[in-house]
């Protein structure tokens, strides 16, 4: 496949376990210039302590996964709110695609949590086929991606 648009998640998109994610920038604007906070403590709270950390004190979902398997409700909402924000931000790149999608992959360590990815599919699953590859692959696709470079196979691109 080609890669035709994403989201950086330190910047945008939906929060994740220690990420905010999109914020509404005239909230922020106003927390920036409260003189409350320093750069690197706002930066702290955008990510790192964003996200999931802010809402439940954890980054671990599977510390979350528990307390909603306990009856935390406040765990339930913030997981509720995390998967509607992943399918949201899928629905929009899906748009852009003009809805010709072949899949849509879900990687990285949220997959291996079974509520998280089934409750995924409930949302996006009339788009196209939710394939799962649980883990986290970054630097073996980093390698394999230098080696088609360096096989001739691709070019490289030079971001800018």
């Amino acid at each position: 496949g080609k890669m035709v648009d994403a989201n950086n998640a330190n910047d945008e998109g939906p929060f994740s376990p220690g990420r905010t994610g999109d914020v509404p920038i005239g909230a922020l604007v106003k927390l920036a210039y409260s003189g409350k906070y320093t750069y690197e403590e706002l930066y702290s709270c955008l990510v790192g302590n964003g996200g999931m950390v802010a809402y439940l004190g954890t980054n671990d979902l599977r510390t979350a996964m528990k307390r909603l398997e306990e009856g935390d409700e406040k765990a339930k909402l913030v997981l509720k709110a995390m998967v509607y924000q992943i399918s949201k931000e899928i629905y929009a790149m899906a748009a852009v695609l003009k809805g010709k999608i072949d899949a849509i992959a879900v990687t990285g360590g949220m997959s291996y949590e079974p509520y998280i990815v089934n409750s995924i599919r409930e949302y996006v699953s009339n788009i196209a086929l939710v394939l799962i590859f649980p883990g986290e692959m970054e630097m073996e696709a980093l390698a394999l991606g230098v080696l088609r470079v360096l096989n001739g196979e691709e070019k490289a691109k030079v971001y800018k």
